[in-house]
């Protein structure tokens, strides 16, 4: 699993903090030592908390204790815990916080629909889509990876996948048809996506030896014929579905037998409910 860099984090932490605490640097209590304790006041899959940890000696703060990604935790559970001087915790708390609580979210919610497609579908995918936060991707990524899920697309350089938008270029459905050969064999190693949103150009699709067929906001009847067409006559060719798919009917899409379910529900899953608590350490003597 990779992680957020140093640099990268303390780009995260310049937005929030561009030059000092004003609030702690008034009250001037800098000879003070505090410790802070992160909890969650929900079930949650923990995510990121290697970054969030990071942050806080960044700060110059000394983590006490922290709950690994990927681990699930109970309500009420602590999940980072670190001291430092009182402005020094100050500083670290909500960044730290607010990282934890987006991020473990959105694995948490990741999590429930990989559990709910293979309560159904044990060879089914859950694919994140490139529409994460601006600014956030590796966040993103990081946490929806956590959860279960496994990249759709990171970019445009790795994949190829043909919109309908894409075929504005060709002067006909036969010349586009006709140029689906000539990207197979620039292209290897890859294979050849192409969205549709109808029944009749996903067969056409299959008949001319696309790999995958990425099916867009299409009705249940209308996946279930392409599905048995394609297992009748193309058992090869995989199927994607795509479009307004989510944790309340992901469970649906994923009986009927598809390959993989793209989704950005996972970005938009808001944020899981955290708590704090700070306390002054005694002095030391």
């Amino acid at each position: 699993m990779f992680i957020l860099t140093d640099n990268e984090l303390q780009q995260y932490i310049n937005d929030d903090i561009p030059y000092f605490d004003l609030t702690t640097y008034l009250q001037g209590q800098s000879n003070k030592k505090a410790k802070l304790s992160i909890f969650t006041r929900e079930d949650i899959i923990v995510s990121c908390s290697e970054e969030a940890k990071r942050i806080a000696e960044l700060l110059n703060c000394e983590v006490e204790s922290f709950v690994p990604s990927k681990t699930f935790i109970k309500q009420n559970d602590v999940i980072l815990e670190f001291s430092g001087k009182y402005e020094d915790v100050h500083k670290a708390w909500k960044v730290c916080q607010v990282l934890l609580e987006y991020s473990c979210k959105m694995a948490s919610n990741t999590n429930k629909m990989k559990k709910e497609i293979e309560s159904v579908n044990k060879t089914c995918e859950l694919l994140s889509t490139r529409k994460s936060f601006p600014f956030a991707k590796k966040l993103c990524i990081k946490s929806v990876i956590i959860g279960g899920a496994t990249p759709h697309r990171l970019g445009l350089s790795e994949s190829i996948l043909l919109f309908p938008q894409h075929r504005i270029v060709y002067k006909n459905e036969k010349d586009f048809l006709n140029d689906i050969k000539r990207l197979k064999q620039k292209a290897p190693e890859k294979k050849i996506v192409i969205e549709t949103e109808t029944y009749e150009d996903a067969i056409i699709l299959m008949q001319n030896e696309v790999d995958v067929i990425q099916i867009d906001k299409i009705k249940i009847p209308i996946l279930k014929k392409i599905i048995q067409y394609k297992n009748e006559n193309f058992p090869s060719v995989s199927i994607l579905v795509a479009g307004g798919i989510n944790l309340s009917n992901v469970k649906e899409y994923a009986s009927l037998g598809v390959d993989g379910i793209v989704s950005s529900a996972m970005y938009s899953s808001g944020m899981a409910d955290f708590g704090s608590k700070m306390k002054l350490l005694p002095k030391e003597n």
